[in-house]
């Protein structure tokens, strides 16, 4: 199936992630089937014209309210005429399949490993110690792996699972019925290709990791929150803020804030530019700016000019850009509702942390100048 997402549900106050795919629905109100999406959460809560779950979905499967095609439509033709063990189509969908894969969704939606995690994880068991057991765990964890998907487990365009059905069989079975006999020579084979794709792999990881070598380990993110009634007298991470006070001079012109400086750059008149200016709050500042004409290209202006008063403001007060240094090559996150999303970051759903951004590339501007 194809699962779309995500999509949240809210209980108990928590925020519990979910997917959804198209499945046919008959109802006692309209017996002829529609379609209807069938949402499955990492709770393991199913809705489809209703809650319920696993062992609900399996009764509507049997008798027919979730159908997984179109009833109207002509059965698929199965497939092609050629040897099982070399094809290149998955088994067909089946009510089993189907739920085998939800419980695999599940698996995903909560970070655990899926049937297709579980056999990779015994194919590396079975590289490193190729005995009869392991490669025995290796089948089962294969066969584990809804029907219908696979087909393309080893990632593979060109031999899709023909290495992963060999190594599958049994000692002396034809792969799949219809193919090669099963023995140590095939195996040998089978390890060469999976011990090909591992050097391959690590060849690719150390090329990346010679192209990334500039990333320094991850720092810990710091959150600049907005704060009520900011006092100049105590230097900290409240400096980073634009409504700190500390006068900026500006292309000629001094303002109390960033913020001042910012919004009498935005208006169109320059008398509103000078009340904006003069103005004693904050607060007075922005809804001043927002109730007076903005330039008309302001909307592309405005992040180069928030960062020329940012670059203004801390070097014009060394304490604060000392204190911007000091957060080193964390990310930081710019929050608050006083100023717009594009500005600040407000969650996985909204925000662009614009001001976040800003004020690393001022700091990586700090840090390499020469007196740093």
């Amino acid at each position: 199936m194809i699962w779309k997402g995500p999509m949240r549900r809210v209980v108990g106050g928590e925020t519990v992630v979910g997917v959804w795919c198209h499945v046919w629905v008959t109802h006692h109100s309209s017996p002829r089937p529609f379609v209807e999406d069938l949402f499955v959460f990492a709770d393991g809560h199913i809705e489809c014209g209703g809650g319920m779950d696993l062992d609900g979905l399996r009764r509507r499967l049997a008798d027919g309210r979730v159908r997984l095609r179109d009833p109207d439509l002509p059965a698929p033709s199965g497939p092609p005429e050629r040897p099982r063990w070399s094809a290149r189509y998955p088994e067909p969908l089946t009510d089993d399949g189907f739920v085998a894969e939800i419980l695999d969704e599940v698996e995903r939606l909560n970070g655990r490993p899926t049937s297709s995690d579980r056999c990779w994880d015994a194919i590396r068991r079975w590289q490193d110690d190729p005995t009869e057991a392991n490669r025995r765990l290796v089948r089962d964890a294969y066969l584990a792996i809804p029907g219908h998907n696979r087909v393309y487990v080893l990632g593979d365009m060109d031999r899709q699972d023909i290495p992963l059905r060999q190594l599958a069989t049994d000692p002396g079975e034809p792969v799949c019925g219809d193919g090669p006999i099963a023995d140590e020579a095939l195996y040998l084979q089978v390890k060469e290709y999976f011990d090909a794709g591992s050097r391959s792999e690590d060849a690719f990881r150390a090329k990346i990791a010679l192209r990334h070598a500039d990333d320094a380990a991850p720092t810990p993110a710091i959150v600049l929150h907005e704060r009520g009634n900011v006092s100049g007298d105590v230097l900290d991470d409240a400096v980073l803020r634009n409504e700190f006070p500390s006068p900026i001079t500006y292309r000629g012109q001094t303002y109390r804030t960033v913020l001042h400086a910012y919004w009498a750059q935005a208006v169109a008149a320059p008398t509103d530019h000078d009340r904006i200016r003069d103005t004693a709050s904050v607060r007075d500042a922005q809804e001043l700016g927002g109730s007076c004409p903005l330039r008309p290209d302001w909307s592309v202006r405005r992040v180069a000019v928030m960062t020329e008063i940012l670059r203004a403001k801390f070097t014009q007060h060394p304490p604060m850009a000392e204190i911007l240094l000091a957060t080193g090559d964390a990310v930081l996150i710019y929050t608050g509702y006083s100023e717009s999303p594009f500005w600040t970051d407000r969650g996985p759903r909204e925000g662009r942390n614009w001001m976040g951004r800003l004020l690393e590339l001022v700091r990586s501007e700090l840090a390499a100048q020469p007196s740093s």
